[in-house]
């Protein structure tokens, strides 16, 4: 016997497979499971749902039934998926804060505004409502085409008739493949005002219409502030709306005031916000809180915020907008199926795409009902006759062996078709009396009636549109007839109104600990001392953490922070949290979305973005870059890169420059170049920099000033010797060489710890390793030479302890202390030994790990 050997390896590109594969099963997500339909606004699930209760006989006038019993008949008919996804899809049909105007009535728990789950479906109970009976409206007058169901059993709608705008009403949200939806709900009867403008007017425009509707009309209220994100999603599809809660301010019975929200942003968890808001409490970012407490109940939302005495009711409730979903952005992205393609929809492409649905709707209608009213005109009209020559038709019947000779003789007697013959057979002889012989006459007469409407109503499309127009007119007051918009509008964009507007534009300081504890404290409650005066606490450690930046600034200002990983943040002032003395702060986390790694090297403040400006960069390895201040306007709390660092180098130290000015790199080892800024060119922000200052061995980068001739340069060392040098005493020199001896090191004092631009309108406040601050006026602190060691400007107040951060103030005119001996290591007129050395040019040749020009 011959083997038969037929290999079953089939060869397939599996590039082109896995392309053609995942094409498909994208296509299927996006047209079967995650997009509306712009015609009745549903997606598949949906509709299947609504047609398998309607098939249940489950209207809003009849009994409930068990959702179990639902699911099961929709998954055995139409949807062959899991329960929980025709279960989770029915529960939001049917809840009130998830739908604006809801199509299925719940019977049992369907869930909260708290995110608890619905009910197991063996629980629970459903049926229609009357908006989803409207869904469904002439579905079996052949208004909409039907299709085979997933194993071609059973037909099944492929669109609704809805003669409600789903769409529009309860908008709708998913996520397909590459694309998703988001799409607001709407006021019913402002859509059906738009609705019959269109009609009215096919070249309406959208300022026009939203004339009719003013904006989304979300089901948990709310307050949209501004029109500008209502006008980018009706004019493009798309666009931002800002939702804020509704509050009110009150007195508590201990004579707190309290600030309770009645409604809140659509989609927003109730329960996750307020245990948001109790956690601000408890951390301390929104100090001002005493209690949150979750008073609602079936009657409405009520989150009570009270406060503790003294608070300004206006800063917490801006602070709690700011940090909490209290204040949350809808962003509409209108999404839908068109003739099963996505597209997105402006607010008039909605509008005329389901008027053209419901066109169509209705003239199919009208079509059927011509069609089943001539049918039975044509029946009528044989009884007619056959009534009109009774006593023949009866003898032809009687003379007949049977219904089929009968028939025919009928209709070759009368001239009818076999139709009416087989009518008038099977009349019944009650109907030969006068009354019903009336009756059929009437009938007849009202049908004819009838056939000349509907005929008249499909020669002219102007009628239909009418037609359409009148229903869509009738539905809010048949449906919703005590129907109130829920949502208000605000005109006035946010930002007319913020924050600031609450916040007294003061003077603080703002201290970050070694582990990133955050706080800003009023510069007032720094007492000035005398120099070497002993200071006070304005933190409590713990667990070795230690302050080590300072930066005064006002309130309403901008704060940049840098990283060492060269990344750039900001916020306002004000929303870094107030606290006292003796507090350790809020963690910086909670502010700014840094990294685990990153540590802030350097903060700087401004009162606006601008292109005039640049923020001018140093390196610890002497790197400087400039870069525009406008180009950081969107780091925003999220943070955006600065400058790329080479390996094992970090970002120490940044300024603000403009054109014309000069800056001075200070080394920890003493020395200082001072150079024009329009040495280094503005750069873009993906860049690496270029050589600042040429540095000795083992020395590093202390800061980077900016040449002000107003002021003078005051650096402080670790042990707390400190002196002032005018910016006169250093001439300019080229960017990349070595600079000049700034300050004479040796004996306890080894390294520069920071340095200012100061005049004698600043105080000096300094932080020690150990917690301890002291605040100096800044012309107690002498004024020396290059070649000078300094000054004592703070004692130790415990051993071991070092200073870690420097900042200045305003001057605080208090009484001082007396005046400590200067320390003998001041050298005033000697010539500095490396002089010489002072103005090495940069080399030609600069080696591959030196930064270059080049970006």
């Amino acid at each position: 016997m011959e083997e038969v050997n037929e290999s079953r390896t089939i060869s397939v590109d599996v590039s082109n497979e896995m392309r053609t594969s995942y094409l498909n099963y994208a296509m299927s997500v996006i047209v079967s499971r995650a997009l509306p339909d712009v015609r009745d606004g549903l997606k598949p699930v949906h509709r299947r749902i609504l047609f398998d209760m309607f098939e249940m006989g489950l209207r809003a006038n009849t009994s409930f039934k068990k959702c179990a019993r639902i699911v099961g008949d929709v998954l055995g008919k139409y949807h062959p998926h899991g329960d929980a996804s025709v279960y989770d899809a029915l529960v939001r049909l049917a809840q009130d804060f998830s739908l604006r105007y809801p199509v299925v009535n719940p019977q049992g728990n369907f869930g909260s505004i708290d995110g608890d789950p619905a009910a197991a479906m063996r629980y629970t109970e459903a049926k229609m409502s009357r908006i989803g009976e409207e869904m469904l409206q002439d579905i079996q007058k052949e208004t909409v085409n039907f299709g085979p169901n997933y194993d071609d059993s059973m037909q099944e709608p492929t669109v609704l008739p809805a003669s409600f705008p789903f769409l529009l009403a309860n908008g709708s949200s998913g996520i397909a493949v590459g694309m998703a939806t988001n799409m607001a709900p709407h006021n019913l009867q402002e859509i059906c005002d738009a609705i019959s403008a269109v009609i009215d007017n096919p070249d309406i425009t959208i300022d026009e219409l939203m004339e009719h509707i003013k904006g989304p009309d979300f089901p948990s209220g709310g307050i949209i502030c501004g029109l500008q994100g209502i006008k980018d999603a009706f004019m493009t599809g798309r666009g931002k709306i800002v939702v804020r809660s509704v509050y009110e301010i009150e007195t508590s019975e201990r004579d707190h005031d309290q600030i309770v929200f009645t409604e809140i942003p659509y989609q927003v968890n109730k329960a996750d916000l307020v245990k948001k808001i109790d956690d601000l409490r408890k951390d301390g970012a929104i100090p001002m809180i005493s209690v949150v407490r979750d008073e609602s109940d079936r009657k409405g939302i009520r989150i009570v915020v009270e406060l503790k005495v003294g608070a300004e009711p206006m800063v917490v409730l801006n602070q709690l907008f700011a940090r909490t979903a209290l204040q949350s952005n809808f962003n509409v992205n209108n999404l839908a199926l068109v003739q099963g393609r996505p597209q997105m929809l402006t607010l008039k492409d909605m509008l005329v795409y389901y008027i053209r649905h419901r066109e169509e709707v209705v003239t199919r209608r009208t079509q059927f009902d011509l069609r089943k009213a001539q049918e039975r005109a044509h029946i009528l009209r044989g009884l007619k006759i056959g009534l009109d020559n009774i006593d023949e038709v009866i003898q032809i019947i009687k003379d007949s062996a049977d219904n089929a000779i009968a028939a025919d003789r009928l209709v070759s007697r009368f001239g009818l078709d076999q139709i009416q013959a087989q009518a008038i057979i099977d009349m019944k002889l009650g109907r030969l009396s006068h009354l019903e012989t009336s009756k059929i006459l009437e009938e007849l007469a009202d049908l004819e009636q009838k056939i000349a409407y509907y005929q008249e109503v499909l020669s002219d499309e102007g009628k239909i549109l009418k037609l359409v127009q009148s229903e869509v007119r009738a539905l809010p007051s048949s449906l919703v007839p005590k129907d109130r918009r829920l949502t208000k509008i605000a005109r006035e964009e946010l930002g007319q109104s913020t924050l600031e507007d609450f916040i007294k534009d003061e003077q603080v300081v703002v201290l970050i600990s070694n582990k990133g504890f955050a706080k800003r404290i009023r510069a007032e409650e720094y007492e000035a001392h005398g120099r070497a005066g002993k200071g006070t606490r304005t933190t409590k450690l713990q667990d070795g953490d230690f302050v080590n930046h300072m930066f005064v600034a006002f309130t309403h200002e901008y704060v940049m922070f840098v990283t060492n990983a060269g990344k750039a943040y900001y916020t306002k002032v004000f929303e870094i949290p107030e606290a006292s003395k003796t507090a350790k702060g809020t963690s910086i986390k909670n502010i700014l979305q840094l990294e685990t790694t990153e540590k802030i090297t350097s903060i700087i403040s401004f009162k606006e973005f601008s292109e005039d400006h640049y923020l001018m960069m140093a390196t610890r390895d002497g790197v400087v870059k400039k870069v525009s201040l406008n180009n950081f306007v969107n780091a925003k709390v999220r943070g955006i890169r600065a400058l790329f660092l080479d390996e094992g180098d970090e970002l120490l130290s940044c300024d603000l420059i403009q054109e014309g000015d000069e800056v001075m790199l200070i080394t920890k080892l003493g020395r200082g170049l001072r150079f024009r800024q329009d040495n280094v060119r503005a750069m873009g922000r993906a860049s690496r920099g270029v050589r600042g200052i040429r540095l000795l061995a083992n020395d590093q980068v202390a800061g980077l000033l900016k040449v002000d001739s107003t002021k003078r340069i005051l650096m402080i060392t670790e042990n707390g010797q400190g002196k002032q040098v005018n910016f006169d005493s250093f001439t300019v020199h080229g960017r990349g060489t070595q600079g000049q001896k700034i300050y004479r090191l040796g004996g306890k004092a080894s390294f520069i710890v920071g340095v200012l631009s100061v005049d004698d309108e600043n105080d000096v406040v300094c932080a020690t390793l150990m917690g301890q601050t002291l605040r100096v006026h800044v012309n107690a602190i002498s004024i020396q030479g290059r070649n000078a060691a300094g000054v004592k400007v703070v004692s130790m107040k415990f051993a071991g302890d070092s200073i870690v951060a420097i900042a200045s103030t305003e001057r605080d005119d208090e009484e001082e202390v007396e005046i400590p001996e200067q320390a003998p290591v001041e050298i005033e007129g000697i010539v500095d030994e490396d002089e010489e050395e002072d103005d090495i040019p940069v080399e030609d040749d600069v080696p591959a790990t030196e930064p270059s020009d080049n970006e």
